[in-house]
Order: structure tokens, then sequence, then C-alpha cells
């Protein structure tokens, strides 16, 4: 009896395929991560007077504060400031990781499984 829809064992013919490259994309995801917990990116607010650095990891390594935004008088501005360059470095970090993802993903729906009907 001849073989009907590409099945073969009762699996699809290409399924091996499918499990192969599924299996390649989460080895170049895997990669993917521990580069970019080995990268950093900086951000600034007010104009540079407040700058944080911040691992792919998400961990502020360095705060720089130019000597005229430290004003005792006026505390709010500053924890304002440095709430705005930790916010932008973790925007940074987040926009690094799914340029990073999407190029092994193809850009299959804007996240792991956001393409998918299941």
């Amino acid at each position: 009896m001849a073989k009907r829809g590409g099945f073969q064992g009762g699996m699809p013919a290409n399924m091996g395929n499918l499990m192969k490259q599924a299996q390649k994309m989460q080895r170049q995801m895997e990669e993917a991560s521990k580069e970019l917990e080995e990268k950093e990116v900086t951000a600034s607010a007010g104009g540079g007077a407040v700058e944080i650095t911040m691992t792919g990891k998400k961990e502020i390594t360095k705060v720089k504060l130019a000597e005229e935004v430290v004003d005792p008088e006026d505390i709010e501005m500053l924890e304002d400031l440095i709430m705005a360059a930790a916010n932008e470095a973790l925007r940074k970090v987040d926009e690094l990781s799914a340029d990073s993802m999407s190029k092994i993903t193809g850009g299959l729906g804007g996240g792991l499984g956001g393409g998918f009907p299941f």
C-alpha cells in the first residue's frame, strides 16, 4: 500500500527536521543569552548629569553623578534623575535582548510562542 501524506512511521516526514531546527534555535538562544549577560549599556538623564551603566543581566555596575546635580536642598530631583537613568538603561538592555533574540527566531511573532497557535 502506498504511503499517503508524507508520513513515515506515523510521523510527518519533516518532523525530524523541525526538531533539529528547534534544538539548533534553542542552542543559539542560550549562546545569545550568555553573550548578552557580558554586554553593558550606559544610559543618562538630566543631560548627562546622572549616568548609569548596567549589564545584560540587569545589574547596575556604575552610577556617575555630576557634581552640580548633588544639591542637598533638592534630593528629590536627584532621585528622579537616578530613576530615569536606571529605567532608560533597563529599556536599552531589553531592546538589546529583543534584537538578539529576533535575529535567531526571525521575528516569530514577537517572542517565544508569540506567533504560534498553541
